[in-house]
């Protein structure tokens, strides 16, 4: 391998290693418990971006897949299209011990994204979640809505973790 293949392929290897990074001035939550993570979760919210782009009725379903990882169902409802839309991943979690709630998601072979957990309620009822950058942002709760002070606490704490909470995608579950 010549010295600019090898550097090639460093700067690629930086560059989707950076994917998995997380946000600077976000931390993830600690002492996570990825069991009491699992299960369905219903997006409240969003940052737009093109993958979920018209979507409404949008669920994330986790379940430990038998090699340890987790499977992640991403499911939504195009009224566009009338069609269900559907996308299927794996998550790793970064951290060895298993205590941080930082992951990689990947829905495309090797291929993979941040997906950081920075505030938990205590008993796992709504999650905000991060990807490598501010520009991908969700609100998840275990149930369909949520209340309206619920819901401007969790905008506030979106808002100081430096999200454009003005930008935020309000999902239609119903």
């Amino acid at each position: 391998m010549t010295a600019v293949n090898r550097l090639l392929l460093a700067a690629w290897l930086l560059l989707l290693g950076g994917c998995t990074g997380i946000p600077d001035g976000m931390q993830p939550v600690s002492g996570f418990d990825l069991n009491r993570y699992l299960g369905r979760w219903y997006e409240i919210a969003r940052l737009d971006h093109s993958f979920e782009r018209g979507l409404s009725k949008v669920t994330a379903d986790y379940s430990v897949n038998d090699d340890g990882s987790v499977r992640v169902l991403n499911r939504g409802y195009d009224a566009a299209s009338d069609e269900w839309q559907e996308a299927e991943g794996r998550a790793l979690l970064l951290d060895d011990a298993a205590t941080t709630a930082s992951l990689k998601v990947s829905f495309f072979g090797p291929f993979y994204a941040g997906y950081h957990v920075i505030a938990l309620d205590p008993d796992y009822r709504w999650a905000l979640v991060s990807g490598y950058n501010r520009d991908y942002f969700w609100i998840l709760s275990r149930t369909p809505t949520l209340d309206d002070a619920t819901r401007a606490e969790l905008v506030a704490l979106a808002a100081a973790a430096g999200i454009a909470v003005d930008q935020l995608i309000w999902v239609a579950q119903d």
